[in-house]
């Protein structure tokens, strides 16, 4: 499951390229991606609830961080290339809230332009994602990648001119904010396809660009403010557009090596739109895990933000909850590291395990604890909800066949998109009407039940990690 912000974010030697021949999932196996040169000599087992040692993990005692000893290291020159597209990428997304919010309200627009300039980037994103998957799937993920960073190149860079110049209308930032949603709808579907192609160790490649990502998440917003502090939000978007430049070059160096199905016979777009709903209705794991996502999306992850956002600032002010968010990504950059090292035979049960944390910081904030225990509720949710998404990443991009793995992810992102959407929009309105803190409570019980779903569901339960996945 991505987040919201997920966009949405790398080339390779010719002895050097991956390719993904994973099977399809009712037979639970796979070939693993292999260089082309020379077959990769089987792994030792390991073991069901960690790591199994360091030929486990690709991780010795006292070793580097990311650093892979042995025939397979993590960092090939295409993960080196995809890990910096996605990166400066997600550096660069980070931005986006900080640039608009300056250079409307530095303009005099009222404050609700700028929910509906973030609006207007959401909508497209949403509404075109599946048309993403199709296309990336047509047309190979990554070139519809680079397209993708061509776009937002472009309107980062208008929106940089017309900010830095005067005051543009806001129909011009409206437009413009839909044609980066539109980028990022282009974008998305392509990651989890191309992850596999880059990496033999899918979840080690999966925790690392989740580490990035909370890092990144951190360091964009912090970097835009100080730019808007020095100069103006023309030139927080001219460093939008650089980082979009910087991941289409990243992206356009790397040489994957052609799967089987990038060059095969392809039907209508809607024949396809369609095969790709069947592909999604014949996994129960896959439509089982969305489904109760898209009610954890709308009633747990969707209150969660803005409501922590105005009882934070309300009783400790907005430093406190800027303080609040540093901490959540620092979480989830401690449960991307969880990540990297442990591999659980389960890891669909073993990320729902981790997922009652969110419950703790939603009644620390209902119960209006102190800054010190809010800090740690964060902290504790950041780290469970990065350890699940690894693990639901992986799982993805290993047991779902290379041909439909786009257009799945696709659904993915769109469900989990609109249904947090829709709860952060009525978040306001149902506390006003009932309490916030009753809502939150309401949303921690909601959180533990989806988490009881997944943990009673045999299909989720009992899928079972393939290869290095």
């Amino acid at each position: 499951m991505e987040k919201p912000t997920e966009r949405a974010s790398i080339p390779d030697a010719a002895c050097d390229t991956r390719t993904n021949t994973n099977t399809n999932t009712n037979t639970n196996t796979t070939t693993n991606p292999l260089p082309d040169s020379s077959p990769l000599p089987a792994l030792p087992p390991l073991a069901p609830g960690g790591p199994g040692g360091p030929a486990g993990t690709g991780l010795s005692a006292g070793s580097s961080f990311g650093s892979a000893p042995g025939p397979a290291p993590l960092w090939n020159r295409n993960f080196r290339y995809f890990f910096v597209a996605r990166t400066v990428a997600l550096f660069g997304d980070g931005m986006i809230p900080v640039a608009l919010t300056a250079g409307l309200l530095g303009a005099g627009r009222p404050a609700s332009s700028v929910g509906f300039a973030l609006a207007a980037w959401m909508g497209p994103l949403a509404v075109f994602v599946l048309f993403g998957g199709v296309l990336a799937d047509r047309f190979t993920p990554r070139r519809m990648m680079i397209i993708a960073d061509a776009l937002r190149l472009i309107g980062a860079s208008v929106l940089a001119v017309t900010f830095a110049t005067g005051n543009p209308p806001l129909w011009s930032v409206y437009v413009l904010s839909s044609v980066a949603g539109v980028g990022a709808a282009l974008f998305q579907p392509g990651v989890a396809s191309t992850v596999p192609r880059v990496s033999t160790d899918v979840q080690r490649a999966n925790a690392v660009l989740r580490v990035a990502e909370a890092l990144m998440t951190m360091a964009g917003p912090a970097f835009a403010g100080v730019l808007v502090g020095l100069a103006s939000a023309g030139a927080v978007y001219a460093a939008n557009a650089a980082t979009f430049a910087a991941s289409g070059a990243c992206l356009f160096l790397m040489r994957l090596a052609p799967a089987p199905h990038d060059e095969a016979a392809r039907g209508t777009f809607a024949a396809e739109l369609v095969d790709g709903w069947r592909e999604f209705r014949a996994r129960s794991w896959l439509w089982g895990v969305i489904a109760v996502w898209t009610v954890y999306g709308f009633a747990v992850l969707g209150p969660m933000l803005p409501l922590t956002a105005v009882l934070v600032t309300e009783e400790h002010g907005s430093g406190a909850y800027g303080t609040l968010m540093a901490v959540n990504g620092a979480g989830s950059v401690v449960g991307g590291l969880l990540a990297l090292r442990l591999r659980p035979s389960h890891p669909l049960a073993a990320g729902a395990v981790a997922l009652p944390l969110v419950a703790v910081s939603l009644l620390v904030l209902a119960l209006g604890m102190p800054l010190p225990v809010l800090a740690a509720g964060q902290l504790l949710a950041g780290g469970s909800a990065a350890f699940w998404l690894v693990m639901w990443s992986t799982t993805v991009q290993t047991h779902v066949p290379p041909e439909a793995l786009n257009r799945l992810h696709a659904y993915d992102v769109a469900g989990s998109l609109l249904m947090v959407a829709a709860g952060r929009a009525l978040a306001g309105p149902v506390a006003e009407a009932v309490g916030a803190p009753e809502l939150l409570v309401a949303a921690a019980v909601i959180n533990m039940g989806v988490v009881a779903v997944l943990l009673v569901a045999r299909p989720i339960r009992q899928l079972k990690r393939i290869g290095l996945g």
